[in-house]
């Protein structure tokens, strides 16, 4: 049943977070709760007739599994856009705070039902709750516009989250951490249970009591430790202080054999690993833009699961062939080395991150004929004048606008300098489409519209650099191969060999 639940989360978040990103978010999650409440539904309705089996239950577990993984990178990408840069950090604690919450209430409360009432009873509340959630959906109202260019086809959206963090330097320091963070944090899922089963000697009861109080230090992390430590720490900072704990529980998990100082043990582990977590997620939710939100959230999610299923399968080999308590050691160990890689990749830069969506002008765009949304390729030059003072600075800025136009759609990118003029400069980037080339205007962010423009004000040209905008002929001459063209309308020098 685990496999069943997990296996949508492998195979379709990241298509989720193409599809977060192409259709209004408000309605996918609208659509997912009215799925989930359908899987629920129909639970119910097998258990009301007697006819409920393992094949029906593990064929509805894996149908509510693919709504979560819908589900799940819409609503990550929603949370930004319904609280301010300022509240984000307060909104994921909360976040996590609730899932902790509801990982200790709601089994409680679903065994209880469970034996009062039956199963079918507690899916038809399940099913209920889905339908209120679907309610405050419809009721929120989004403040800001969607953009009303045409959608990317599923291919490109995939395309784009793969070129996006091929050029943004701060998603893949985010992902960076990620990856260490999860390989290190898998130690507790997948040796937490091996020292309570064999080391403890607990029953399934006390596992669950050594579970529930990691979730209350999750709980406590994020009520009162992070936001006190989120006023005296910064987030890098943080994290360090957070990944030294989580190496101590490792330490104390090898050693420690009494079950109640184990409980405290949990407790801390569960404190560590929110701590952690939530300065990563808030620092991934600063580096991404809002056109890609879902798309990122999706690649955040993979990259994380990955990093625990490795780490899971490493440690658990390392546990079976030479020791639980030599691989608790030896990770604990790993974790400190590790530490000063958070220095090079450190993730406070994102608090000067501004990556509102700052749409540019298309004034510039002074043509005889609009092309059609997917003509193309389109190939866009700008021609500059440059001080040779500004040279440098010039150069500079270019490179992060190298990085700006490859990341928001064009899939080459130039940068040339006339040989008969010093310091004059032609820029020249090509994208796949018109409606491409459209989107980069949609999807540039104040961040990159800053640079942008510190860009245009070193020319020192007459007037504004001069923009220009070709759109490729070369399929229409390859589909006309038969084309001739008369001899007495064409110029001795112009005439082909062959055509």
């Amino acid at each position: 049943m685990s496999t069943v639940a997990s296996l949508p989360f492998f195979l379709l978040t990241i298509p989720a977070g193409a599809v977060a990103d192409m259709a209004d978010r408000r309605k996918i999650l609208s659509v997912m709760n009215l799925w989930l409440a359908s899987c629920a539904g129909m639970l119910a309705i097998f258990g009301f007739l007697g006819a409920l089996n393992p094949w029906i239950i593990l064929v509805a577990v894996f149908c509510a599994g693919a709504g979560f993984s819908f589900y799940a990178p819409a609503w990550s990408a929603l949370v930004p856009e319904i609280v301010s840069p300022a509240e984000l950090p307060s909104a994921v604690t909360l976040g996590g705070l609730q899932l902790n919450l509801s990982g200790i209430i709601g089994p409680a409360i679903g065994g209880f039902l469970l034996m009062q009432f039956g199963a079918s009873v507690v899916f038809v509340l399940n099913a209920f709750c889905f339908l209120l959630v679907t309610g405050a959906v419809l009721s929120w109202r989004r403040s800001n516009l969607q953009a009303r260019l045409p959608l990317e086809n599923f291919f490109e959206a995939f395309v784009s989250a793969a070129r996006y963090v091929r050029y943004a330097p701060g998603i893949q320091v985010v992902l960076a951490r990620d990856v260490v963070f999860s390989f290190f944090i898998s130690v507790i899922p997948a040796l937490l249970p091996v020292v309570g089963l064999r080391v403890l000697n607990l029953d399934s009861r006390g596992l669950g009591c050594l579970y529930t109080s990691m979730g209350i230090g999750s709980v406590v992390g994020a009520v009162f430790v992070i936001p006190q430590a989120r006023a005296r720490l910064s987030a890098n900072t943080l994290t360090i202080v957070a990944n030294v704990l989580v190496a101590c529980v490792f330490v104390l998990m090898a050693l420690v054999s009494d079950v109640r100082l184990f409980w405290v043990i949990a407790a801390l582990a569960g404190l560590g690993w929110t701590l952690t977590a939530a300065e990563l997620w808030v620092a991934g939710q600063r580096a991404m833009p809002n056109w890609a939100r879902g798309r990122m959230n999706a690649t955040h999610m993979m990259v994380s699961q990955g990093g625990i299923a490795l780490g899971g399968l490493i440690w658990g080999g390392l546990a079976a062939t030479a020791g639980v308590q030599f691989a608790l050691l030896a990770a604990a160990l790993l974790l400190l080395f590790s530490l000063p890689l958070a220095f090079p990749l450190s993730i406070d830069f994102t608090r000067q991150l501004d990556l509102e969506p700052a749409p540019l002008s298309t004034h510039y765009h002074r043509m005889f004929r609009a092309p059609g949304p997917s003509e193309g390729p389109v190939v866009i030059t700008m021609e500059f004048e440059i001080s040779s003072t500004d040279r440098w600075k010039f150069l500079r800025l270019m490179r992060e606008m190298r990085l700006t136009y490859l990341r928001n759609g064009a899939f080459r990118w130039q940068l040339d300098e006339d040989l008969e003029k010093p310091n004059h400069f032609r820029m020249e980037m090509l994208v796949a489409s018109w409606s491409e080339h459209l989107q980069q205007h949609e999807r540039m962010t104040r961040n990159e519209l800053q640079t942008w423009e510190r860009v245009w004000r070193l020319h020192r040209g007459k007037g504004e650099p001069v923009v220009k905008h070709y759109l490729s002929r070369n399929r229409e001459l390859l589909m006309r191969r038969n084309i001739t063209i008369p001899i007495e309308d064409a110029p001795v020098e112009d005439l082909p060999a062959k055509v």
